[in-house]
């Protein structure tokens, strides 16, 4: 649609400069596009948002960009603008989204760190794209922060706010360490809608190789979206099979069943559907441990006593203010010692 208008009126400039009659006449139309008072109130929320992207550094990504994803703009419905945080390259060779439940379970979190892990050892230039949301999503991102792959967290609000707050020192991180990305296609301001969230899947979908649905029940849920608008976009869609019997396989089994999704095991079923040249294999290097710091080892000691542990208890039983364990988590997560549950749940890695 925003081609189509560029192409009948010349250019932007003038979009906003015609009068109403002759913006009219060039589109062979009247609507609220061509009001007056609607352009007008498009301008003033232009130059507020020019002044919120000049204070907060963010990038910019018009569709006739260069730099604008080039994967995205094969979708009809791709975003006119992109605003992000962080300097991640939209455009890398290899572009993977993994989507998949709020819910993730131990089969699924693990699915993701595997095949996050086995790709990151066997594909150059690899990014991961997601939609920071719990579960699944905060697991892709998460795994690929710690192997050092940029990563792309999708958001569907303005960028002056981040929903999940839980999730605000992952997407510092991701931001901070110059690999990842936040990115939008709302303005500052925008709060989180439901909406919103459906129409963010287009981004997530659009700009990737391929979608990964990790979990996903049967009947409704964003990753069942994002992957029919994947396969809309003449995307691979591939999802992991799980028994008839768990709630949050049964999706996925039904992307499978349908033929809008690749059953995927392991990373070579991607590699091999996708026909990606894998690097030359290396020797196997000795994985190097962090040493432990003594409150790192009290939480260690006691998930390892009861299995897993909650915050609560964590805090509870060790005394350590939770603040202070809230960021002894993240740092533990992020070293590769503990494993995030859902419920505010953590076992051992």
């Amino acid at each position: 649609m925003a081609t189509q208008i560029l192409n009948r009126i010349g250019s932007e400039e003038e979009f906003f400069t015609l009068s109403q009659a002759a913006l009219s006449s060039r589109l062979e139309f009247s609507g609220r596009i061509t009001d007056n008072t609607y352009r007008s109130e498009l301008l003033d929320k232009a130059r507020a948002e020019v002044a919120f992207i000049e204070s907060n550094r963010v990038r910019c990504f018009y569709f006739t960009d260069e730099n604008y994803p080039q994967r995205l703009l094969e979708c009809d419905d791709a975003p006119v603008m992109l605003y992000a945080l962080g300097n991640a390259d939209i455009n890398a060779t290899h572009m993977v989204s993994i989507v998949g439940t709020r819910n993730a379970t131990v089969y699924g979190v693990n699915f993701i760190n595997r095949l996050i892990g086995d790709l990151a050892e066997r594909i150059d230039n690899l990014t991961i794209v997601s939609g920071l949301a719990f579960g699944c999503d905060i697991t892709a991102h998460r795994r690929a922060m710690e192997l050092g792959l940029p990563t792309i967290g999708v958001v569907a609000h303005g960028l002056d706010t981040l929903y999940p707050a839980e999730h605000r020192n992952y997407a510092a991180k991701m931001v901070r360490d110059g690999g990842g990305m936040i990115l939008s296609d709302y303005l500052h301001g925008t709060p989180p809608h439901r909406g919103n969230f459906l129409a963010r899947n287009r981004i997530v979908a659009g700009m990737a190789d391929c979608i990964v649905v990790a979990e996903s029940a049967a009947r409704r849920g964003g990753a069942l979206h994002t992957a029919k608008l994947g396969m809309l976009y003449n995307r691979d869609v591939f999802a992991l099979p799980g028994r008839t019997s768990d709630l949050y396989s049964g999706g996925c089994n039904m992307l499978i069943r349908t033929n809008v999704a690749h059953l995927i095991e392991t990373a070579d079923d991607l590699i091999e559907a996708m026909n990606w040249k894998c690097r030359p294999p290396e020797g196997e290097q000795t994985l190097l441990f962090p040493e432990l710091t003594p409150q790192q080892q009290l939480v260690i000691d006691y998930i390892r006593q009861n299995g897993e542990a909650q915050i609560n208890s964590l805090t509870a039983t060790l005394g350590i203010p939770a603040g202070q364990l809230m960021a002894l988590l993240v740092e533990m997560e992020f070293n590769g010692l503990l494993l995030s549950l859902p419920g505010a749940r953590y076992r051992l890695a």
